[in-house]
């Protein structure tokens, strides 16, 4: 019952992130729909947060810390802080529109061999996109790109891969006690009895950088055969539409 409350927080908490994210700005001078389709066999992706920035803007860099935004979602699939990164830091000028994907109907997170469409505008120099979605069944995997070119053409497409991300922020125990709620909800895990948690703890902070993912290793909970991948783990197909 507790696992069940938690799956309804984290959609309710989701649906309020989505309407926290100001729209662009009315002078938006460009349209693009943009298409996230998970590769996966087992790993959920928490839903999309994506923006449209100048080059000003990171949201994250391979071999660097990650900021808090990256670490809140790897860990814990939290929004929150960068949604405030997008919307109220001093970097908020350089971004015209940011968008937590959310489906019309069905659970937020994008299941294994699911797609999602959203719509994605720019404006005053913006042309650049970046993505971050937790991998749910790890400690602190994600995915994403960072600063890709925006199409420049109507009718114009960016097709790429991602590839899976450590943050570097939690050791990967792959134990569930240390592992958000809705893994266990969304994928096939052994009844270990721990509820999961979606509240980051100091005793497995690491200290490290942002590297490609080692994959699952089946140390502890996690199953091999289930959770573990290959890289690319997803694609993202921009078009821009007007």
């Amino acid at each position: 019952m507790r696992r069940a409350r938690t799956l309804v927080a984290l959609v309710g908490a989701a649906a309020l992130t989505m309407a926290a994210i100001a729209p662009a700005s009315a002078d938006s001078t460009a349209s693009y729909t943009v298409t996230i389709t998970n590769l996966t066999t087992g790993q959920p992706f928490t839903p999309p947060l994506v923006a449209s920035h100048r080059p000003s803007v990171d949201l994250f860099e391979v071999g660097e810390p990650a900021s808090e935004g990256i670490m809140q979602i790897a860990e814990n699939g939290n929004l929150g802080p960068a949604i405030e990164f997008a919307t109220e830091s001093t970097a908020a000028k350089h971004i015209t529109d940011a968008v937590v994907a959310l489906p019309a109907s069905g659970p937020p997170p994008i299941l294994p061999g699911q797609s999602r469409s959203f719509r994605l505008t720019s404006s005053n120099g913006a042309n650049l996109i970046s993505w971050a979605s937790m991998l749910i069944c790890t400690n602190d995997g994600f995915v994403g790109i960072d600063s890709v070119r925006l199409p420049k053409m109507v009718g114009d497409v960016v097709s790429l891969t991602a590839d899976a991300y450590d943050a570097g922020t939690e050791i990967n125990t792959e134990d569930l006690a240390d592992i958000v709620p809705p893994c266990q909800m969304l994928t096939e895990t052994p009844d270990t009895g721990e509820a999961g948690t979606g509240i980051s703890n100091p005793a497995l902070a690491e200290g490290g950088v942002i590297t490609s993912h080692g994959g699952v290793q089946g140390v502890a909970d996690l199953l091999t055969d289930v959770h573990d991948w290959t890289d690319p783990v997803a694609t993202i197909v921009i078009t821009r539409d007007s």
